[in-house]
């Protein structure tokens, strides 16, 4: 049986293997949810002239997109520059004028949209990733890892070398 301090020094070393594994397979995963690592901010929707014409004729306006990804907090003002009214779910929006809504729940959403030929407009609002966030992730992926290397490695025998 290995001394108490071999088996602390390797399940230490056991734990650190499966944190740094946890953190590289975390920050991976981060890398896909860039577009919410940000603080909230005011977002803005332009409507540009034209745009009724385009969605009777069954276009789609360019430069609008059909759906937009937010943060919990962030503020969506939607300017309208067409000539015509347009809606946005809970949102009126005459022509010439803005209107915005605050998004403050982490939620997807589906509005009733007038500037769509498809006559709806999607918004994902995801709570923003910050520090806590990862450090969360690596810490509940990479501690449970490092323990299972750790049992693996302290319930495996010393390899030792015989002499001749």
């Amino acid at each position: 049986m290995p001394p108490l301090v071999t088996i602390i020094k390797r399940i230490s070393i056991s734990l650190l293997i499966g944190l740094v594994i946890g953190a590289l397979i975390n920050e991976i995963s981060f890398l896909f949810l860039r577009e919410t690592a940000r603080a909230p901010q005011v977002v803005e929707l332009v409507i540009p002239d034209g745009t009724a014409e385009r969605v009777t004729r069954g276009e789609t306006p360019p430069a609008l997109p059909d759906s937009m990804t937010f943060v919990v907090g962030d503020t969506l003002l939607v300017r309208n520059e067409d000539r015509t009214d347009h809606e946005l779910g809970p949102l009126w929006i005459p022509a010439g004028t803005s209107a915005s809504l605050a998004l403050d729940s982490a939620q997807s959403y589906a509005y009733s949209c007038s500037f769509q030929p498809e006559k709806y407009f999607g918004m994902d609002v995801h709570e923003p990733l910050t520090f806590g966030t990862r450090l969360y992730g690596i810490l509940y992926s990479g501690l449970p890892l490092g323990g299972l290397i750790a049992l693996y490695v302290v319930i495996m025998p010393e390899k030792r070398k015989d002499k001749k």
